[in-house]
């Protein structure tokens, strides 16, 4: 969990993604779509890439990826991110955050 940690420390947004997963690409223009500048991680490019993916997977993210921090929080996989979209709580989280500004 400390490289993990270490990954999204000071950052805003965090995704963990790779590169050729439809879910990943889906979160990921979610969130560049309010504006925010995510640090993406993908996992498949990365030389520590195996070792992030089983400590997301010890964390309690099944599957390993699309996974989304916001304020150093973990947020979770695609369904918990549809799940604050569809209620309205997803801007509120990325303005709290200092991701977007509006």
């Amino acid at each position: 969990m400390e490289v993990i940690t270490r990954m999204v420390a000071d950052r805003p947004v965090v995704i963990f993604s790779r590169s050729t997963c439809c879910m990943s690409y889906t979160i990921k223009t979610l969130i560049s779509g309010f504006g925010a500048n995510p640090t993406i991680y993908e996992l498949d490019e990365i030389q520590n890439g195996q070792q992030v993916e089983r400590e997301l997977h010890k964390m309690g993210c099944k599957p390993s990826v699309p996974v989304l921090f916001i304020g150093q929080q973990l947020i979770g996989g695609p369904n918990q991110v549809m799940t604050l979209q569809v209620k309205n709580q997803l801007a509120p989280l990325l303005k709290r955050a200092g991701a977007i500004w509006i």
